[in-house]
């Protein structure tokens, strides 16, 4: 059992939960959390921690044919990042996908993100995401690391089965798009209700920064710019919620088919 801090597996794991660049090194993430543990893909499993309270629970059913190392329940603690730890993590295999390969996907549903900031939207639009059967997420550099602690916990899963990439240079990505298909920017400034827009063929949409939108050069690209209607005296919708609205009226058109 794992009882100090000073062991060099948790500086490695705590190392992993707090640097990007690290996890990038290592071309690994933590998952924590049952729920989260039990829907890793076997291949993408590296390794297993549990508490000494998680053994006690009689859920080491799920520990079944996994290498796994017990860790006392304040070492466990202090290497969680949540408040009430479940008492299991694992170390996951990055996902690695190209852009080609999420383009070949007909008829596309793709999100487009610019500077995405906030964990909690990343991690939400990609849950919404899956549920609306988006054909893939592309994002910007500027957009948080999704394999930050608290966006893989907000994803539920989603992390696992929803392709995504990020890209150099997002302007290139929509014209590559736009060659058979539409580019569609959400903006607040935006001529068109976004339930009027027929979704059809090959659809792109494009999400902003959480403060600053999207930026006018990357706006100028898209095909229209569309808007959310809204009553009362809000004046804009988080960026996770605006994307889930936007990518369940493309899901909505593509059910009736």
């Amino acid at each position: 059992m794992i009882t100090s801090l000073n062991n060099q597996t948790i500086k490695e794991i705590s190392l992993l939960l707090k640097k990007g660049k690290e996890r990038k090194k290592q071309d690994i993430f933590v998952a924590e959390g049952i729920r989260m543990f039990t829907e890793i893909p076997k291949k993408q499993m590296v390794k297993a921690f549990v508490s000494e309270s998680f053994l006690k629970m009689k859920e080491d059913r799920v520990l079944d044919g996994i290498d796994y190392e017990v860790v006392s329940d304040s070492i466990f603690k202090e290497i969680s990042d949540t408040k009430t730890p479940q008492g299991i993590l694992a170390l996951v295999k990055q996902f690695h996908y190209t852009i080609e390969e999420i383009l070949e996907k007909k008829p596309a549903h793709l999100l487009l993100l610019e500077d995405i900031q906030d964990p909690g939207n990343l991690g939400s639009i990609l849950r919404a995401g899956e549920g609306a059967g988006i054909t893939g997420v592309i994002m910007s550099k500027g957009t948080v690391d999704i394999y930050n602690p608290k966006v893989v916990r907000a994803t539920m899963g989603a992390i696992y089965r929803v392709p995504f990439v990020y890209v150099e240079e997002l302007e290139k990505v929509i014209r590559q798009i736009r060659r058979d298909g539409a580019v569609y920017a959400a903006y607040l400034d935006g001529a068109i209700d976004y339930d009027a827009i027929n979704y059809e063929g090959n659809i792109g949409i494009l999400i902003g920064n959480e403060g600053n939108g999207l930026k006018k050069e990357t706006v100028r690209l898209a095909d229209a710019c569309i808007r959310i209607p809204m009553e009362g005296k809000v004046e804009s919708l988080n960026a996770g919620t605006a994307a889930a609205i936007l990518m369940y009226e493309v899901y909505r058109q593509r059910r009736k088919k």
